[in-house]
């Protein structure tokens, strides 16, 4: 009688090791499978929306190229680039100090703006202030960043779907506590109207290498803090033509924005900024920049 329990007790466990085993397969295989399907909603989606039939992302990431053991180095821009004068106009001390004031009483009022007017702006403006922000300077000229300009109604409701999917994530889950009571005076939640309302969405990508012309791969140094002056030179550039943003940094969209717009392995969006005029009806919080005395130190 003994054996025979011991032989049920040995079967039954078994049974029950196999099927958790069934179990856990079926639950990964379910997983593995809706995770496929996302992924060829997001390629379907991006090549529906793409011009002249680009494809997505990932079909145009392209590998390192493997280290050659004896590279001929090339600079990437030619070594013998000719040095220029630079002399730009001379000003005195009290023009200086004038245009120093102007310019800070105009950046003073530059705000984050949440609701934006649907009207349209021209679009040789918004050439003008990326143009503008091309002229940052960067780690050895390497210009690390591409500016993703969406106008398309189409394609802007397909960046607010998916950022506010994402965002409910990271307001339920993501995001500590601590984070979300930090922004409870802001008023900001998952919903993202102004990313459909404004006219024109900038997406700020960083480069993180480039393809030099002989296909070898081209160093980007400092890309970050190159990207973050470019970024800061935009936002001037906006202030100054009389439009608003809103520096939008989506957490966690990264890879589904990058297919969405078609762009290459090599690149990561750091921002998106909505950009027009402001609503009517736009408020902002009632806030205190901190003073000179509290950022600057005399040495």
């Amino acid at each position: 009688m003994n054996f025979i329990s011991a032989s049920i007790w040995t079967l039954e466990n078994h049974c029950f090791i196999v099927y958790t085993m069934l179990l856990v397969s079926f639950v990964v295989f379910t997983l593995f499978h809706k995770k496929r399907v996302e992924a060829q909603a997001v390629r379907h989606n991006a090549k529906r929306l793409a011009p002249n039939g680009a494809g997505t992302g990932r079909e145009r990431e392209r590998d390192f190229p493997e280290d050659d053991p004896d590279p001929i180095l090339t600079s990437a821009i030619p070594e013998d680039t000719p040095h220029i004068p630079y002399k730009p106009v001379h000003r005195s001390d009290d023009e200086i100090l004038q245009r120093s004031r102007e310019y800070y009483e105009l950046m003073a009022q530059r705000r984050s703006v949440r609701m934006f007017s649907t009207e349209p702006v021209p679009q040789e403006v918004l050439e003008n202030i990326i143009k503008t922000a091309g002229t940052s300077p960067s780690g050895a000229h390497t210009e690390p960043w591409t500016f993703v300009v969406v106008r398309d109604p189409e394609v802007k409701e397909a960046i607010r779907e998916i950022v506010e999917e994402e965002e409910d994530l990271n307001y339920r889950q993501r995001m500590s506590k601590q984070w979300t009571t930090d922004l409870k005076p802001f008023r900001t939640k998952a919903e993202k109207p102004y990313l459909s309302d404004a006219p024109a969405l900038l997406l700020v990508f960083r480069q993180t290498y480039s393809w030099k012309e002989d296909n070898t791969k081209r160093m980007h140094y400092y890309s970050e803090i190159s990207v973050a002056i470019a970024a800061g030179i935009l936002l001037a550039a906006i202030q100054y033509c009389g439009l608003v943003a809103l520096t939008s940094t989506p957490l966690n969209c990264n890879a589904r924005l990058k297919a969405l717009l078609c762009r290459p392995g090599n690149e990561r969006l750091e921002l998106l900024l909505p950009v027009g005029r402001p609503h009517e009806g736009a408020t902002v919080p009632d806030l205190q920049r901190k003073t000179l005395e509290q950022i600057m130190v005399k040495i």
